[in-house]
């Protein structure tokens, strides 16, 4: 299903006559992130050249997105301004207020008991609104945004740091108060200062145990947690094209975690698949027809030290999958034995209690298939869990299909634990221990995007690692 095709057609159908006034002022190549903000300015045609990292300046979103606990004040504001409607396309998704402890349909029904006064009021306020509500269990809001609302070229913000998921399907897409929102959806110009631009270009490809998650694992460790703080990142390259688009949301996603205002790839083949095996032969129709917009300039990508104010470069034939912590996400270590001689120095707990997969950052089917895999061949194989082990699905559809193909039966035939499709450990909202601050020292590996203490259970002892699905 294609949601608000008439809007993204306006959006391109103005493309070229907004970059073409971006070169007029710029006077150089640009960049996919500088073409975006540049055709997304409030005035409309740019009548002059931004400086980085200094100019303010007003801009028009094409759509917002919202979670269930920042939606609450950001709706209440909303209903002071006086509307009849939203003035852009907006969607309150639920996902934040349901704990992980038994199962999916337990704990679901246990959130819903508990939080009904907060999903109804969302719920009525959307409906009054014209909001798009997606209820308790329906997804993740940043995989349910990549899989039904993202576009090529477009500019949202959302009210929570990992809307910038949306860049792997070639947004500029960022996270912002609730305040932010109001002012947008209330019908008025957004203000950011004009962002750095950092350019990461990715050469090689893929390959084994290594996955895209460990592109930004890399990245981080470069970068560290503030290394990306009033920047865009842009990623480039033949390794990037060579990428699958929820592999491109998932690094996109832990742009968060340096710090970066978002992140983004420019538009290519792997997008259009994904927008056609999503439903949307519509929107990749309309991305293909002004295709030359929605990518970097290829004299930017030719010598990308000209036109970016940093830039990085990565070889994927030479990318090691990474386990990067515990207590911040910038800690970056191999996979192997440097990782155990880094344990061993530090006396960090060699035994893993518990894997998770899931959260925005690694709950797609492609996440959950490669996962999978490997948990049959375990399980065909004879070979037992030593830890306990628990599945978050990014969305209905991604629960659905991956229940519909086996793959959820591999992860309980493994003795996994199914929960609901929601954020669950990964913000804390995990009902492991009874008495968390008093819980004992401890590891767990996981594929969320954050790791700092007491970030996953409560426990201030429990040292969390951030990697991809398939190591988990």
């Amino acid at each position: 299903m294609v949601f608000d095709i008439e809007m993204i057609k306006e959006v391109y159908a103005k493309y070229p006559e907004r970059i073409a006034a971006a070169r007029s002022v710029v006077g150089k190549p640009l960049t996919l992130a500088e073409k975006i903000l540049y055709a997304h300015l409030w005035e409309g045609n740019a009548s002059a050249s931004y400086e980085r990292g200094n100019s303010y300046v007003d801009f028009a979103p094409d759509r917002i997105a919202c979670q269930d606990a920042t939606a609450q004040m950001a709706l209440l504001q909303f209903m002071q301004a006086g509307k009849a409607k939203v003035a852009v396309p907006t969607t309150v998704h639920c996902d934040h207020l349901i704990q992980a402890r038994i199962g999916a349909d337990k704990d679901l029904q246990n959130a819903i008991n508990q939080s009904s006064e907060v999903f109804n009021f969302l719920e009525s306020v959307s409906n009054k609104y014209g909001i798009g509500f997606w209820k308790p269990g329906a997804g993740i809001i940043h995989q349910v945004v990549l899989e039904n609302y993202a576009f090529p070229g477009g500019m949202m913000i959302g009210t929570d740091s990992h809307t910038v998921n949306a860049g792997g399907l070639g947004m500029v897409a960022i996270g912002v108060g609730g305040a932010d929102a109001v002012d947008v959806m209330a019908g008025m110009p957004w203000e950011l200062k004009f962002p750095k631009l950092i350019g990461v270009k990715l050469t090689g490809r893929l390959s084994g145990w290594t996955s895209p998650k460990d592109v930004i694992l890399k990245v981080a460790g470069i970068l560290t947690v503030k290394g990306g703080t009033g920047a865009i990142v842009e990623y480039f390259g033949d390794g990037a094209k060579s990428m699958s688009c929820t592999g491109k949301g998932t690094i996109c996603n832990m742009g968060a975690e340096i710090g970066a205002t978002t992140s983004t790839f420019g538009y290519d083949e792997s997008m259009e698949r994904y927008l056609r095996a999503t439903g949307r032969d519509g929107v990749a129709d309309a991305a293909n027809e002004i295709a030359e917009h929605l990518t970097g300039d290829d004299e930017v990508y030719a010598n990308p030290e000209a036109y970016f104010d940093q830039v990085i470069e990565i070889n994927l034939d030479e990318l090691k999958p990474h386990l990067n912590g515990p207590f911040t996400p910038d800690l970056a270590t191999r996979a192997g034995s440097e990782m155990r001689e880094k344990a061993n120095a530090n006396d960090w707990p060699l035994n893993v209690e518990w894997g998770l997969i899931g959260s925005c950052t690694n709950s797609s089917y492609e996440d959950l298939s490669r996962a999978s895999s490997i948990a049959k061949q375990a399980f065909e194989k004879g070979v037992e869990a030593k830890a306990e082990f628990g599945i978050n699905p990014g969305s209905e559809q991604v629960r659905y299909t991956a229940e519909r193909d086996g793959l959820l039966q591999n992860f309980e035939d493994l003795g996994a634990k199914i929960f609901t499709n929601a954020c669950g450990p990964c913000i804390g909202q995990w009902g492991r221990y009874s008495d968390p601050k008093n819980a004992p020292k401890n590891t767990i590996v996981h594929s969320f995007n954050r790791n700092f203490a007491k970030r996953a259970d409560g426990n201030p002892n429990t040292h969390a690692f951030v990697t991809s699905p398939e190591m988990v």
